[in-house]
């Protein structure tokens, strides 16, 4: 453990080693933001309790672990390694290790005309002018610690642009694996998501871990639709139980522009996914729809940030959440409508299924609303596994683990609901029903709960 003094020490000295050789180090404009952002960290520091965005999130073990950036010189993977990850109908693999791009591991090729995908190191390398309109324009480094700390040590994630008009039918999958260390490591990814005007694309960002290993894996990426671009942005985590995984997706949206966020938490000690779409064009439309799981001592958070800044723009936030165990889950989904914002539709709702006495769900959905024609809803629910439907299962020759396990599968299964049907959708489904069944299967014998049954909301599904 490190004192207040120590952590700064830890990160100070880790960005002095880091500025010598970073990815592109000779660009003004990039070293400004990174020494920018850095102050900004220095000046903050790892959020606490008292503040209001982390109230219910402790991150102390994060700012007393004295976290090294890797040195280049960690675990060679080989494509063995990696090809449980792999799904099919994807357009192409990148492959992240530690936060570096492994190009051995990755596999780019036939892509449709008017797609690029890199590694953002290559594009400081070869056109640095395809990023500065971008990076660090969206992202709010002043109000975010993590986001600041994430732009200070930026060196590489995943690029993808799609030109105007282009359509882009099978997903682009960025793959960041987090190695086993001898000491506690920290990665940094930062990806940029740049879709032209009429053009659609889906990319599917994973974090997994191979080995078990104190790790801070502190995300963010950077996603910029342009008027009437569709685009599909799946997060999965499903890391190592003695990793940290803090992600941030700042969306900016275009007029006309449609988007679906789709986040899977299902791994990590502390999870933190910070989801913030920006409707900053008329008539734009935002699809926020997440599934996170918890067992043990797990603490997964989800902060959703929605900002509708354009008149006749429309959003839904859904978050189904399952703790079992101590584990523990936070809701806190944010609507602010801005004074411009007329005819605004926006509604969320946060369900959650409680499995064990011990587990416990902090839910704050907020409204904030500056403009007088709107319509706008919230909703939680916190509930336990309907008896009834045990019985009803039981009735039909079906064992009673085997029938909660139907029961957890359908309420995990409403996320999937609102995908839009591909090679994306399939992969997650099948990662969550193997987990959903795996999870169940260690039980010695269900326990027995009463409650009401949360109900189903299946009226806002992705495009596509």
């Amino acid at each position: 453990m490190i004192t207040a003094q120590g952590q700064l020490t830890n990160y100070l000295e880790n960005f002095a080693a880091f500025a010598t050789h970073a990815p592109g180090r000779d660009l003004p404009w990039l070293k400004a933001l990174r020494e920018d952002a850095f102050a900004r960290f220095c000046e903050v520091g790892i959020p606490t309790q008292r503040e209001e965005d982390w109230r219910f999130t402790n991150m102390s073990t994060v700012a007393q672990t004295a976290f090294r950036l890797p040195d280049g010189r960690g675990a060679k993977l080989s494509p063995a390694a990696v090809e449980s990850f792999r799904f099919p109908g994807a357009a192409c693999l990148l492959v992240f290790v530690d936060g570096r791009f492994a190009p051995e591991l990755s596999q780019i090729g036939g892509l449709p005309k008017g797609l690029e995908v890199a590694s953002i190191a290559q594009k400081l390398a070869s056109d640095p002018g395809a990023l500065e309109p971008h990076i660090g324009r969206y992202l709010d480094t002043q109000r975010d610690a993590f986001s600041a700390l994430n732009t200070a040590f930026l060196a590489d994630g995943g690029y993808v642009r799609a030109a105007p008009g282009t359509v882009a039918a099978e997903p682009v999958h960025l793959l960041f694996v987090s190695t086993a260390a001898e000491v506690p490591l920290m990665t940094h990814p930062r990806n940029l998501i740049v879709a032209g005007e009429n053009s659609h694309v889906t990319v599917l960002e994973e974090y997994v871990s191979l080995g078990s290993a104190v790790a801070l894996s502190n995300t963010a990426t950077e996603l910029v639709a342009a008027d009437n671009a569709v685009v599909s942005h799946y997060m999965l985590e499903r890391e190592d139980t003695r990793a940290c995984n803090v992600s941030t997706l700042r969306i900016q949206q275009g007029r006309g522009a449609n988007i679906a966020s789709h986040s899977v938490l299902v791994g990590g000690a502390i999870v933190r996914n910070n989801v913030h779409p920006v409707l900053a064009g008329e008539g734009g439309e935002c699809l926020i729809n997440g599934l996170f799981i918890g067992r043990g001592r797990q603490h997964l958070d989800n902060y959703m940030l929605v900002e509708h800044a354009k008149p006749r723009c429309g959003s839904r936030q859904f978050y189904n959440g399952i703790l079992d165990d101590h584990a523990h889950g936070v809701f806190h989904g944010r609507i602010i409508v801005h004074k411009d914002a007329q005819k605004t539709d926006a509604k969320q709702t946060n369900r959650n299924l409680l499995l064990s006495d011990n587990a416990q769900i902090d839910t704050k959905p907020q409204l904030e609303i500056y403009a007088d024609d709107v319509k706008c809803t919230h909703g939680a629910t916190i509930g336990q596994i309907e008896e009834d439907a045990v019985f009803y299962l039981r009735s039909r020759g079906i064992d009673t683990q085997s029938a909660r396990r139907m029961l957890l599968v359908a309420f995990a299964s409403e996320c999937l609901d609102r995908m839009a049907r591909g090679p994306a959708r399939t992969y997650v489904e099948g990662l969550i029903n193997d987990y959903v069944l795996g999870w169940t299967a260690l039980s010695a014998a269900a326990r027995p709960s009463s409650g009401s049954p949360s109900p189903t909301a299946r009226n806002w599904s992705e495009v596509g």
